[in-house]
């Protein structure tokens, strides 16, 4: 049992890591909020989005196999410095306030635990141990480390087990969508869309295809059987795109499987809130502590106890992704060299940033900057960037003069599509929200 679940965690690689990083802290708390304010009403989200999110994170993947090429190289090499530099604008504050929401989360709960233990020691050891995580690990070694942390997110899928829901309710649903004209529940379902879909899992998804790809060049895993494509006796050009074919083929399978897992997380989340909390009269959660909280009573001390373990095995996943995915913009955008793969004294500038990242978000704790004010902020820029970068992203999927043979099909363009309206309308609805709505 434990080689199957190994053999099946080394076909798997990027797309599982983007996949889970997507429920960090901040996503729980979007979830609880979900489940305890309207019950299983926004169950059916999980359906709609699990496509869109595929599309676009399969999208980005195949961008960085074609290219060799992170985004924002990518972005750089094809577009005007003013686009380039509004991404960086709107995207590294974002990425910061939910490096420092996540920090902050992590280390409430973790008192939670230990009360006797403030809740900044805990968050100054997780940041610190992070960044000799990140440092001192090989890139090999430390996506495998994220790898197996994702089984963290596993102890999502027993808590409802132990709140008893009805599953007949929770069937209809999730396949039967609930609407309402109400401006809270439009804006959650703004708040799901925007936490699920982030514009950081983009950038993320295409440097590390870059990165994975230098492994599999020589050999791939796929079907069970390892391909020495090297012992091919075709010509080079036919090799190449046989190889080529294989990745993307295994990258598909990686994108499929790391996005059905968040949004199984997703699920599992939104109905652990709308049955043990919003049964329970447990309307008003903010927090994932005060989730975690609210189970105690409820739902007994084991679901307290796993629900809590995994925010801080999902913030573990989460910041290394967001720390290494603001270092990955920053450092494109300049032309410094550095990658994961290096080692600190070989790419000095690269993790830098990655250390001033985690730095500035724990500094949250400090600066007494709510971390629900700081989520909010989080998703206004988030919203105003993801449907920029959406459009590039399905203009460079489209462009044969940068992806040939691998432009997107007719049902990826289609999703797309939907998902950049969809996002644009969140967007517009979001800033309408915290900017001219009076009431």
């Amino acid at each position: 049992m434990w080689q199957k679940i190994k053999r099946f965690f080394k076909i798997l690689g990027p797309g599982l890591v983007t996949g889970a990083s997507d429920d960090d802290p901040s996503g729980i708390a979007t979830y609880s909020q979900a489940g305890a304010q309207y019950g299983l009403a926004t169950l059916w989200t999980v359906i709609i989005t699990f496509p869109l999110m595929t599309a676009i994170q399969e999208m980005c993947a195949r961008i960085g196999l074609v290219t060799s090429a992170g985004l924002t190289t990518t972005l750089k090499k094809h577009y005007s410095k003013p686009v380039l530099y509004i991404m960086i604008i709107f995207s590294v504050p974002a990425i910061i306030l939910n490096i420092g929401a996540d920090i902050a989360g992590m280390g409430a709960v973790a008192n939670l635990l230990f009360p006797a233990i403030a809740p900044i020691w805990f968050s100054l050891f997780f940041t610190g141990l992070l960044m000799l995580l990140i440092i001192y690990l090989p890139y090999n070694r430390f996506v495998s480390v994220l790898k197996y942390l994702c089984l963290a997110l596993l102890l999502y899928i027993i808590v409802p087990f132990l709140t008893g829901p009805d599953w007949k309710k929770v069937f209809h649903s999730l396949f039967i969508p609930t609407l309402s004209a109400d401006r809270n529940f439009i804006g959650m379902l703004v708040a799901i869309l925007g936490t699920t879909i982030s514009p950081y899992l983009f950038f993320w998804q295409t440097a590390m295809e870059v990165e994975d790809v230098k492994a599999l060049k020589g050999q791939i895993m796929v079907n069970k059987r390892l391909i020495a494509v090297g012992a091919d006796n075709a010509d080079p050009q036919r090799r190449e795109k046989r190889l080529m074919d294989l990745i993307i083929q295994k990258m598909g399978f990686d994108v499929n499987m790391g996005m059905l897992l968040s949004n199984l997380i997703m699920f599992f989340i939104i109905l652990t809130a709308g049955t043990a909390l919003y049964n329970n009269g447990v309307r008003k959660i903010e927090t994932v502590e005060q989730a975690a909280k609210a189970l105690q009573p409820v739902a007994g001390d084991l679901s307290y106890l796993l629900f809590a373990v995994g925010v801080i095995g999902t913030g573990f996943i989460a910041i290394p992704v967001l720390s290494g995915c603001m270092s990955y913009i920053v450092s494109e955008t300049f032309g410094w060299k550095g990658s994961l793969d290096k080692k600190f004294h070989q790419a000095k500038g690269f993790y830098i940033i990655i250390i001033v990242a985690l730095l500035l978000g724990l500094s949250m704790n400090y600066l007494g900057i709510n971390p629900v004010q700081a989520l909010i902020y989080t998703a206004i820029l988030y919203g105003i960037t993801s449907p920029v970068i959406i459009a590039i992203v399905l203009h460079l999927a489209n462009n044969k003069k940068i992806m040939g043979d691998y432009t997107n099909s007719r049902l990826s363009n289609t999703l797309g599509i939907i998902t950049f309206v969809l996002m644009s309308l969140s967007a517009a609805y979001l800033i309408y929200l915290q900017f001219f709505d009076p009431s």
